[in-house]
């Protein structure tokens, strides 16, 4: 398997985690998003999607992308040390929490639309950071009631071992505190992400251990 990756990209981000979870190992090809214009549109990772989203996972001949779609292939391909529940309702509810994220928050403060913002509409950073936060900060509010009040929520997003979820839920966390986003109020959400973080497939994904980190 080869994953082409970014090491600030949150979803990349999502499937190191779940490599790692699993025990898998991936080569890895380095796609800077922002150096000489953003290799992610070069003709070479055309070929590869031409979305220019990361992550890209190849495994042999395959060609793989959407991080969700991606970790989903690897569970259903790699069963051991499954990402999703065994139960139907279990599945569709870490489902729905993965997609919070990666669906409804993520894609609102992506580089992409950032640079948008910034680049033609002119947006000041100031104003760019209240967008992100404001985005933000309403998916974050929904995601902390929404497990706080639901008792499948264990010592993670869905019982007492990751799953897909928190795959999603870190590297949103991540990206909040490096734009000083106030994680106070959602005790739930840092609570699940501490657990993570003890875990060494969740530390060893993070940006700043990745080999293209800057």
């Amino acid at each position: 398997m080869k994953l082409h990756t970014y090491y600030r990209s949150s979803a990349s981000y999502r499937v190191r985690i779940a490599l790692n979870l699993k025990q898998l190992n991936a080569d890895e090809a380095y796609i800077h998003l922002s150096r000489n214009g953003g290799e992610q549109f070069s003709a070479a990772f055309d070929a590869l999607n031409p979305q220019h989203l990361l992550p890209v996972l190849e495994d042999d001949s395959l060609l793989l992308t959407q991080s969700l779609a991606i970790i989903e292939y690897l569970d259903e391909t790699r069963p051991i040390l499954p990402l999703l529940p065994s139960d139907t309702a279990g599945r569709a509810r870490v489902r729905a929490l993965s997609q919070a994220i990666a669906c409804d928050i993520h894609p609102l403060n992506n580089l992409r639309v950032l640079k948008y913002l910034s680049e033609q509409l002119q947006v000041t950073p100031d104003q760019k950071n209240a967008w992100y936060r404001h985005w933000v900060t309403l998916g974050l509010q929904g995601l902390e009631q929404q497990l706080a009040s639901d008792s499948a929520t264990g010592a993670f997003c869905h019982g007492d071992t990751p799953t897909m979820a928190d795959c999603c839920l870190s590297p949103q966390l991540y990206n909040a505190r490096r734009f000083e986003c106030d994680l106070s109020p959602y005790p739930t959400l840092t609570r699940i992400d501490a657990n993570c973080e003890a875990l060494p497939a969740f530390r060893d994904a993070a940006p700043d251990r990745q080999r293209d980190a800057e």
